[in-house]
């Protein structure tokens, strides 16, 4: 569709077609809207079954998958296997690192409260404490995360409240340290370093006693980051959530 920048062509997926009544469905409607159709069947009995669906019809059919299986079939002298789903059970690895990381984007900063629930860990933290960067690193290896920013002075979000325990790590960090990040943060964004609540050290100090006071009222587990390279981060947090579900 590249190749037609200009075209107002809409498009539309069937997955998981596993049957012929499912094949029937998709080209009556493919039919009723005079579209084309392309297809990926792996099985030869649905290959044949759009074959006869297009002779009875007016209907333009592509087979993107079968001449290329049956050339391959010729030249190796083997038969295919003919079934569905090979190519993601073998890559299944691959596609779950892809949807923890869609989830991670998706619950970055609070966004998207309702899902928190689908998440296998949940941190909390003060702001600049790291929780982005976790979050993005523990979705590469497969785990879906959604991080929650917690601020003195405000009420957490209700949802915090009713997740389970055990999936959730709240971070905490020495008070200079925060501060450090912060001020990086503002001059990357060319923000002046005039004094503030959010740079000034008393009430750092005085946020994050308070965020770790929720922490302990809640008997959410924390962790220290301080110092710590984001992959040891991402290791303890990996330990301590397998520990608190055995």
């Amino acid at each position: 569709m590249a190749q037609f920048p200009d075209s107002n062509i809409s498009i539309d997926i069937f997955p998981k077609v596993f049957n012929l009544e499912q094949v029937e469905m998709a080209f009556s409607e493919a039919l009723a809207q005079d579209a084309i159709v392309t297809h990926t069947f792996v099985d030869p009995i649905l290959r044949e079954q759009a074959k006869e669906l297009v002779n009875e019809s007016d209907l333009i059919s592509i087979d993107l998958v079968g001449p290329l299986i049956e050339s391959l079939a010729e030249k190796l002298g083997k038969e295919p296997l003919g079934k569905p789903g090979l190519y993601r059970q073998l890559y299944q690895s691959y596609f779950d690192r892809v949807s923890a990381m869609d989830f991670g984007l998706n619950h970055d900063d609070g966004k998207n409260p309702d899902d928190w629930d689908e998440a296998e860990i949940v941190l909390l933290g003060a702001s600049r404490v790291g929780k982005t960067p976790l979050s993005l690193y523990l979705s590469v290896l497969g785990w879906k995360v959604a991080n929650v920013p917690l601020v003195a002075g405000l009420q957490p979000r209700e949802e915090i409240f009713n997740l389970d325990k055990r999936k959730m790590v709240g971070l905490t960090v020495a008070p200079g340290e925060l501060i450090e990040y912060r001020k990086h943060r503002q001059r990357s964004l060319g923000v002046g370093l005039s004094k503030s609540d959010y740079i000034d050290p008393e009430k750092v100090y005085e946020e994050i006693e308070t965020i770790e006071s929720f922490f302990r009222r809640q008997g959410i587990s924390t962790l220290d980051v301080s110092g710590k390279p984001i992959e040891t981060t991402a290791d303890e947090i990996i330990q301590l959530i397998r520990r608190k579900n055995k």
